[in-house]
């Protein structure tokens, strides 16, 4: 657990680093959303990050999930300030930043503060002012939404350069995830999508669901849903849960972790097509705030 003086050691050294570094840093945004909640994501989300950062990657996972936020949660790590802070203008950006295992930086949401459903176009010009900030700090951030399609999930999936929804090969799961991605298209933003399936018996049902979300997406909605990869069904996951530590730390040599490894190495070989016409955080913050205007 950090301390109060470790925690203020930190935030000056991000801050630092703010002023005289990565400025040339291309910043891929992504957000991470599931059209229904108990699908895995935010353990996903945080697992994810964690690989990327293993491999080499600069990475902040920002926890966007204003209602049940619980990225800390899951690492075990208690966090003195969060997003509930940044949006009521109490601190900045670089106040929030905490640490978390490997090196990999995040900001908690807190919990519970439903009186931020609607933000005040105040909130929105500090939020954006501060979020700015970040251009060039890091090479990935994870915005790790709530699950299905409120507001605030919206814009985050439309100003992102990529959407990863994660499913799992159940029926319920599945469908919530398609209704997700045709209530998106259906508002006719251009959103990068990309599919991961979660607690998949085998590779074949993975491969079995990604195909029959593709194909109803080519379908019916003319759109390409590539498949960024599976997991597979693993009992060391909950009990890392339990134990409030990320999986791939817990277990680096179970399936999950193989898995996550494999997924993150894919992602990060494969850039995305859209980053360079949309310029990472300056071209999500011109999204997001055009979209909420």
């Amino acid at each position: 657990m950090i301390n109060n003086d470790q925690a203020e050691a930190l935030r000056n050294l991000v801050r630092n680093n703010a002023m005289m570094q990565n400025e040339g840093l291309a910043t891929r945004i992504v957000t991470v959303t599931s059209g229904k909640g108990g699908v895995g994501k935010s353990n996903f989300s945080l697992n994810f990050s964690l690989a990327l950062q293993q491999l080499g990657k600069k990475v902040l996972i920002f926890d966007a999930d204003i209602g049940m936020a619980n990225i800390d949660v899951l690492m075990g790590v208690s966090s003195p300030y969060n997003l509930y802070h940044l949006l009521k203008q109490e601190k900045t950006i670089w106040d929030i930043i905490q640490e978390g295992p490997h090196g990999v930086h995040f900001i908690a949401g807190g919990s519970g503060f439903k009186d931020l459903v609607d933000l005040s176009q105040a909130q929105l010009d500090y939020f954006g002012d501060q979020i700015g900030r970040l251009h060039g700090q890091y090479d990935v951030i994870i915005f790790d939404t709530g699950a299905g399609l409120s507001k605030e999930t919206i814009k985050f999936i439309t100003a992102a350069q990529e959407t990863i929804i994660v499913t799992t090969p159940e029926p319920t799961s599945i469908t919530d995830a398609y209704a997700l991605i045709k209530m998106v298209t259906a508002m006719e933003h251009d959103v990068n999508f990309k599919l991961i399936v979660n607690r998949a018996t085998d590779v074949k049902e993975g491969k079995a669901t990604a195909d029959k979300m593709a194909l109803v997406a080519q379908r019916f909605l003319d759109l390409e849903l590539p498949v960024l990869g599976y997991l597979l069904d693993d009992p060391n996951v909950p009990k890392a849960v339990k134990r409030q530590v990320p999986f791939s730390i817990a277990f680096p040599g179970s399936v999950a972790s193989r898995s996550i490894m494999d997924i993150a190495k894919q992602f990060a070989d494969v850039p995305d097509a859209s980053q360079a016409a949309s310029s990472g955080v300056k071209g999500f913050l011109h999204k997001m705030f055009r979209l909420s205007k």
